[in-house]
């Protein structure tokens, strides 16, 4: 698997973590993402760090169980700095609340790190 695809899998099981099971460091889990980072949410909202930074301190263990599933990642392009992936990502809590999302992140290289610099989200019947 490459860093990009690594880093799609090792972000997205801390936030599994620390979702679900109130587990993790945040600091830690933040500083996977670019302080000028932006993402648009599957209900059309434009978030920013800070908004991302709020998420993450106010939910901490509130998705009791959360599980999270990525398929399909492919990356659209890469360059010396980073890439543009995209992946499906599906979302399952104990009593069988599912949802499923097409995603799209911009990721960018800074020396040896990954971090998210743009995510965007889109709802998704089926993949």
């Amino acid at each position: 698997m490459n860093r990009f695809f690594n880093e799609l899998v090792d972000t997205h099981v801390k936030i599994e973590n620390w979702l679900g099971q109130g587990k993790g460091d945040l600091e830690a889990l933040l500083s996977r993402f670019d302080r000028n980072f932006t993402m648009i949410t599957t209900n059309g909202n434009k978030l920013d760090f800070l908004t991302l930074e709020a998420f993450f301190q106010n939910n901490c263990g509130t998705k009791d169980g959360l599980k999270i599933v990525m398929d399909k990642m492919e990356i659209l392009a890469e360059w010396s700095q980073g890439a543009l992936v995209s992946y499906v990502e599906r979302q399952i809590l104990p009593n069988n609340i599912e949802s499923l999302r097409h995603s799209t992140v911009l990721l960018t290289l800074e020396g040896d790190e990954v971090l998210w610099r743009h995510l965007h989200e889109t709802p998704a019947s089926e993949s």
